[in-house]
């Protein structure tokens, strides 16, 4: 009589059967078409800015050198008539190469005095002309005898006509430079810009989200007109960016501000004060504006999570006599700290890209230039695209370093 041990079929481990490798790749195959377009729309164009801030590209290199070509007949109806042809090199730094010329001549055309790289084949005018240097400009003029309806086809002629070569570009060459990353770091205004930067998007940060946390409260209970307020807390939020600017701008202008004239008449200040024009008055000014326009977002969000809050918890601290700073500082905070992490998150990135409220402000003067501020006077004001770029660059990189901190460190128990 022999044993028979109790044995059981080995099971694949979890996830590797056919049923599952059919199940990802479903899943994956339905992803596809989402990692697709954000391939397109955010790594292309970052990996493309990545490749700028290593070249020793201007605003007039991103147009490639080509030629140029303009052609018109000259003494119509004289002995010495000609056709002309304009040619010119469009870029002043690059030369083009194995330029040929190509132009069909009408029916009744006869061209004489050709030079010697010009030559007609079956009503096809073609020049070799070789290289054209930078900014070069290069005019052929070629006798040419018509007969009556051939010189009105000439005339009346809109064929262009084509013009090749080939020249280098510095976006697709093979040439790199740190330069631009020297520059940037080595400009005499950088750390003053690096500054700027974090002063304006830590404190806008934080003062969005305690302001936000304070107008919550006040709103967290039931009474007459809540629903007017809240669509009050909303208008810095929702109005148009352009008007509210410009509106604290001129409230605050010093010559005829309103608020300059009253604190002036009620002797407040001696004289105006120039608000958004001096340091660092300027700087805090443009963060008082970040924290009033956005923090009604942080109020929403605050206000949703204090609401769904169960309120046994405040009943039970009040039979225990808590006052209200303990409920607050025990019961409401750790609550909120969630969603308190989160909006800190989503803050900092969108404060530290901000550009369009201190350009409508300030232009960046004043000591107001952050770093996306200087992104644009690089790549516009200087035409330096590539330092530009470089600047984005560095962007990405603190913005990577932040949230690598974030997660790092942040407590886990919210799920984040």
């Amino acid at each position: 009589m022999t044993d028979s041990p109790n044995t059981q079929t080995p099971q694949p481990p979890k996830g590797t059967g056919p049923l599952a490798k059919r199940e990802a790749r479903l899943a994956w195959g339905l992803l596809l078409p989402t990692l697709t377009a954000v391939m397109l729309v955010v790594l292309l164009p970052l990996l493309a800015i990545i490749w700028i801030s290593f070249k020793p590209v201007n605003l007039a290199d991103l147009r490639p050198a080509a030629p140029v070509v303009r052609e018109d007949v000259r003494n119509i109806g004289e002995a010495d008539q000609l056709v002309r042809y304009r040619i010119r090199n469009s870029s002043q730094s690059d030369p083009i190469r194995a330029v040929v010329l190509t132009d069909e001549l009408p029916l009744g055309v006869v061209l004489s005095g050709l030079p010697e790289f010009c030559i007609v084949s079956d009503a096809t005018l073609t020049c070799e002309i070789g290289e054209l240097p930078p900014g070069e400009r290069l005019t052929l003029e070629i006798p040419a005898a018509f007969d009556d309806l051939a010189l009105e086809d000439a005339i009346e002629d809109d064929t262009p006509v084509r013009i090749t070569g080939e020249a280098s570009n510095v976006l697709t060459s093979g040439e790199f430079t740190l330069e631009n990353f020297a520059d940037i770091f080595s400009a005499r205004e950088f750390g003053a810009v690096i500054w700027a930067t974090l002063f304006y998007t830590v404190v806008g940060t934080i003062g969005a989200l305690v302001v936000g946390l304070f107008a919550a409260l006040l709103l967290n209970k039931s009474f007459a007109g809540q629903g007017v307020l809240r669509g009050l807390y909303l208008f810095p939020y929702v109005a148009p960016v352009i008007a509210v600017a410009f509106s604290w701008v001129i409230l605050l202008d010093p010559s005829s501000g309103s608020i300059n004239a009253l604190l002036v008449q009620m002797g407040v200040v001696d004289s105006p004060i120039n608000f958004f024009g001096t340091r660092p008055l300027a700087l805090i000014m443009v963060t008082v504006f970040e924290i009033w326009r956005y923090f009604p977002l942080s109020f929403l969000f605050i206000l949703a999570r204090m609401q769904s809050i169960d309120t046994d918890m405040y009943e039970a601290a009040d039979v225990d006599g808590a006052t209200p700073f303990q409920k607050f500082r025990y019961l409401s905070l750790p609550m909120l700290m969630g969603i308190l992490s989160v909006l800190f998150l989503l803050r900092f990135i969108w404060t530290f890209n901000k550009f369009d409220d201190i350009f409508l402000l300030t232009g960046g003067n004043a000591g107001t230039r952050t770093l996306t501020v200087n992104v644009y006077e690089q790549a516009f004001a200087v035409s330096n695209i590539g330092a530009g770029a470089a600047v984005a660059v560095v962007i990405l990189l603190c913005l990577l370093c932040f949230s690598w901190a974030f997660f790092r460190f942040m407590s886990k128990e919210e799920g984040l």
